[in-house]
């Protein structure tokens, strides 16, 4: 299985490749009421206080600051359009990866290092430090060869699980908007 999942992904890795550097486009916004649970949402409310608007992260988050607090640096999960189509097979498949963000976009360490600001809708998020690894849930849904093929060294530097980020400026955001890098030296 593990095989033929990696050659899914590396047949349709000069695709992924090809997502945009800057300017990329929201493809899906999820929304995670409750564990198992997924919406699916046109536009969304992003807060650095309670992340996506009606998602569990901000009641029932797995990583944790000492207080207890929900560890913003998970605060937004985004993942390629273009590689969990590969993994999922259709876009009715896309919120069962958990990720609330689905993005046509080069999510690589290369092209977005952590502390990059991105502006997206209203909303300016920054990405974050925190590897993104496929959980349980993403190994159920999409079999474990799919968490293999996305956990390989070159699959984490290229990011191909994702990437965490958190809001640094409040605002609405709507799919079809634009992931536009915000120069740092503004």
């Amino acid at each position: 299985m593990h095989h033929q999942q990696l050659e899914v992904l590396n047949a349709g890795l000069e695709n992924i490749l090809d997502s945009p550097q800057d300017g990329g486009k929201l493809e899906m916004i999820v929304v995670r009421p409750q564990k198992k649970q997924r919406e699916t949402r046109l536009d969304c409310l992003l807060t650095g206080a309670a992340g996506v608007d009606g998602d569990h992260w901000s009641k029932g988050c797995w990583k944790k600051l000492a207080d207890g607090s929900p560890d913003p640096d998970v605060q937004i999960a985004i993942m390629n359009s273009r590689c969990l189509n590969l993994l999922a097979t259709s876009t009715q498949r896309w919120p069962l990866a958990g990720d609330n963000l689905i993005v046509d976009m080069n999510l690589s360490t290369e092209n977005l290092k952590p502390g990059q600001k991105l502006s997206l809708g209203d909303v300016i998020l920054e990405i974050t430090a925190v590897p993104h690894t496929g959980c349980k849930y993403f190994s159920e849904r999409f079999r474990a060869d799919a968490v293999k093929s996305v956990s390989t060294k070159n699959a984490k530097e290229l990011r191909l699980r994702g990437v965490y980020a958190r809001v640094v400026r409040d605002g609405q955001v709507r799919v079809g908007d634009r992931l536009e890098k915000v120069n740092s030296e503004k």
